[in-house]
């Protein structure tokens, strides 16, 4: 694989990882017996912490992305795993 390649794959892994890992640990005012600013959604949360979430997507974006190469240099799953007939004999 080009390394031009993985300049592109990996942030696609990184923003995938970033959706799945941002809503864990958050909590909202409701939950946390906080007093809302006026104007404010009651959904926001009240300890995001944005160093820690980009933490943790890298490390998972990099475990993916290491899953992702694995594949690629092994060919563990191919495109015949897409193919229906494949699947049904």
């Amino acid at each position: 694989m080009k390394w031009t390649s993985i300049i592109a794959i990996y942030p696609l892994f990184w923003v995938m990882s970033a959706f799945f890992v941002m809503p864990f640990g958050l909590r909202t005012h409701d939950q946390a017996q906080a007093e809302l600013v006026p104007g404010q959604v009651s959904s926001a949360p009240v300890n995001f912490r944005p160093g820690l979430i980009a933490l943790r997507t890298t490390a998972l974006a990099a475990v993916l992305f290491g899953l992702y190469y694995a594949n690629y240099v092994n060919g563990w799953l191919g495109v015949e795993v897409l193919d229906f007939r494949y699947w049904l004999g």
